[in-house]
C-alpha cells in the first residue's frame, strides 16, 4: 500500500509543483548559480543513492550534515526554501525512483558513521528512507543520533496508512523544524 500510494502522491505532486519547481530553479541559477543539489546519502539496507534537493547553502559548502554547517553558508534564498521546507520538492523524484518514500527515517550521509551504525542495531535500514516521518514533525534531527534511530525504529514499529497520512500532513501544515543549521 505504502509504494502504491508513494507513487500516486509524488506522481501528483511532481505535477502540481512543476511549473513552482520551475520559479525556484531560475532563482536558484541567480542565487548560487547550481540550483539542483546532488549528494550521496544511505538508502535501504545501506545502500548508497543520490538524493536531490534544491541548494540552499553556498557551492563551497563541505558534505557535512546540516547542524554542522555554519549559517554563514546558507543563502537568503536558502534560508527561504528551508523554511518552508520547500528545498525538499525534488525528493519527490527520488519517491517516484523507488529510492525513498515519503515517510520513513531521513537518508543520512555515509559518513554519519555513529548514525548509521545506530539505526543498523535498530533495524531501521529494512524501510526506505523518507522525506519525512515521526522525527521530522517532532523536531528532532541528525544532531542527536541515537535519539533519531530510536525515534525512526518507534516509527517504523508503529507505522499504519494512518500514520503515513498523519506524517505528511503534519509536514505541510509546517510540522517540525527541520535540520538545524548552527
Amino acid at each position: 500500500m505504502t509504494r502504491f500510494a508513494d507513487i500516486i502522491l509524488s506522481s501528483v505532486g511532481i505535477l502540481i509543483s512543476l511549473p513552482l519547481l520551475v520559479v525556484f530553479i531560475l532563482f536558484g541559477f541567480l542565487d548560487t548559480g547550481s540550483p539542483i543539489f546532488r549528494q550521496r546519502r544511505v538508502g535501504r539496507n545501506l545502500r548508497p543513492f543520490t538524493i536531490l534537493k534544491l541548494r540552499t547553502m553556498r557551492m563551497d559548502t563541505h558534505s557535512v550534515p546540516t547542524h554542522l554547517t555554519n549559517v554563514a553558508k546558507v543563502t537568503p534564498f536558502g534560508r527561504f526554501l528551508r523554511r518552508t521546507k520547500l528545498d525538499e520538492l525534488p525528493q519527490l523524484w527520488n519517491v517516484l525512483a523507488g529510492d525513498m518514500s515519503l515517510v520513513g527515517p531521513r537518508p543520512g550521509l555515509p559518513n554519519q558513521v555513529e548514525l548509521t551504525d545506530a539505526r543498523e542495531e535498530l533495524g531501521v535500514y529494512k524501510v526506505r528512507p523518507g522525506i519525512t516521518g515521526l522525527a521530522q514533525v517532532s523536531g528532532i534531527d541528525m544532531s542527536t543520533p541515537e535519539l533519531l534511530a530510536q525515534t525512526d525504529a518507534r516509527m517504523i514499529a508503529e507505522m499504519s496508512v494512518y500514520n503515513y497520512f498523519k506524517y505528511i500532513g503534519l509536514t505541510i501544515a509546517g510540522r517540525g523544524s527541520g535540520d538545524r543549521v548552527r
